[in-house]
């Protein structure tokens, strides 16, 4: 499991994507670089990092579900997730 305060700076980083969105847009649109770099640094889409939902883990990320590759494993052995099983032949 991830440390509490690297999950909860992920989400704060989240929140501020979604605050600035809608003016960054614009601003690129517009070609105002200058605005662009006093906007927050955490407020940019590409400094986000995909994380498990359940555990925060950042590796073995599996985004068609959103969850880690080992809660992943671990939901689908219990018949959690529908419509997936454990292959054998």
């Amino acid at each position: 499991m991830a440390r509490k305060s690297i999950v909860a700076r992920e989400r704060k980083r989240e929140r501020l994507v979604a605050k600035y969105a809608e003016l960054r847009k614009r601003l690129k649109e517009e070609g105002d670089y200058d605005a662009l770099d006093k906007l927050p640094r955490n407020s940019s889409k590409i400094r986000l990092k995909n994380r498990c939902q359940l555990s925060g883990r950042p590796k073995g990320y599996m985004r068609m579900f959103g969850i880690s590759r080992v809660a992943f494993r671990k939901m689908a052995l219990e018949g959690k997730i529908p419509g997936v099983t454990k292959a054998s032949w």
